[in-house]
């Protein structure tokens, strides 16, 4: 048994204990995702995703982590966010869909 903590499928970060983290449906519960899949990630990871696009564009074609990761404007993010420490937070400036 590791002691290591979970890593973020998106920025590849680790997740420390106490680091606000939260799980993402990747089929969201609105659109038939209720007990389905879901991956652990960094709060800021995951609030990136639902301002980025609509629970209807992530259940239409963002339903893996590789193509959440395949997205131009969410690709970026985590790309930059991936050089923050861990623990890095930010609070977030909106609604953001559309990019």
């Amino acid at each position: 048994m590791s002691d290591d903590p979970p890593i973020c499928p998106l920025c590849e970060r680790p997740i420390p204990p106490d680091v606000p983290q939260s799980r993402h449906h990747l089929l969201p519960k609105l659109k038939g995702g209720k007990g389905g899949a879901t991956v652990l990630l960094h709060h800021i990871c995951h609030k990136e995703i639902h301002a980025t696009l609509s629970e209807a564009e992530i259940a239409r074609s963002y339903t893996t982590v590789e193509a959440l990761r395949s997205h131009p404007h969410l690709a970026k993010f985590f790309r930059w966010v991936a050089k923050r420490p861990p623990g890095f937070t930010s609070r977030s400036t909106g609604n953001r869909r559309g990019r």
